[in-house]
């Protein structure tokens, strides 16, 4: 597989066949990923890679927080923008749409919608999931970093055959991830990701997600 090839592949999937990933391929994926830039290879990414018993775990201790504060709690960065708007918001808005025609949830089904985002918390059935933190005191830039680390790991991913899906949804309960996790106080939670091999016929990994054409978001000067 190409780059291209692995760029065109990757989505974020929503629905994982039951099939272990091999530690030895997530070993080989981070190795080379490491050669991700970052702003004077300072490498601001921090991961903690979980699976099993200790998954289990975690993730039963945020579906019981769930019921109590569904909207998060003790949240340490907004995962959208305060006044999100014009194409921004549509696009945000159109993918969800999409994907709730994809399962075929009718509109204003709430607890179907409630079901499918708490399937969030069973990594949509992946084995693995790669949580990332920072230390507070990084700004943007590496913010940025850590998305182009991501990145990387996800072509790698496809390249194994494997596929992903990033969850800043698990950002909603920060310090209590940060906790779950054993992550200093002086560290900040970013996402998850969950990691596994798709299932191929689930509609919810088939659905279109368009892309803005280049001309509305790249202009060219001096050509």
């Amino acid at each position: 597989m190409n780059v291209t090839q692995a760029v065109q592949s990757r989505r974020a999937i929503r629905q994982f066949l039951d099939k272990p990933v091999d530690k030895t391929i997530l070993d080989k994926v981070l190795k080379t990923a490491s050669r991700a830039p970052s702003g004077g290879n300072t490498q601001p990414w921090n991961a903690v890679i979980v699976s099993g018993e200790e998954l289990t775990r975690i993730a039963d201790a945020i579906k019981a927080k769930v019921p109590n504060a569904p909207g998060g709690e003790d949240k340490e960065y907004d995962i959208y923008p305060k006044g999100l708007d014009g194409r921004y918001e549509e696009q945000r808005r159109s993918v969800g749409k999409a994907m709730f025609n994809a399962l075929k949830i009718p509109k204003g089904d709430r607890s179907a919608g409630i079901k499918q985002m708490m399937a969030n918390w069973d990594s949509f059935g992946a084995p693995v999931q790669l949580f990332t933190y920072t230390p507070k005191y990084m700004g943007p830039p590496q913010w940025s970093d850590m998305g182009m680390w991501l990145q990387t790991v996800m072509l790698l991913l496809r390249e194994e055959g494997l596929d992903s899906c990033p969850q800043e949804i698990w950002a909603m309960y920060g310090t209590y991830m940060r906790e779950l996790l054993n992550i200093d106080d002086d560290h900040i939670f970013f996402c998850g990701m969950a990691i596994g091999y798709r299932d191929p016929e689930a509609p919810v990994n088939n659905f279109d997600v368009p892309r803005v054409p280049v001309a509305e978001t790249v202009k060219f000067r001096g050509f």
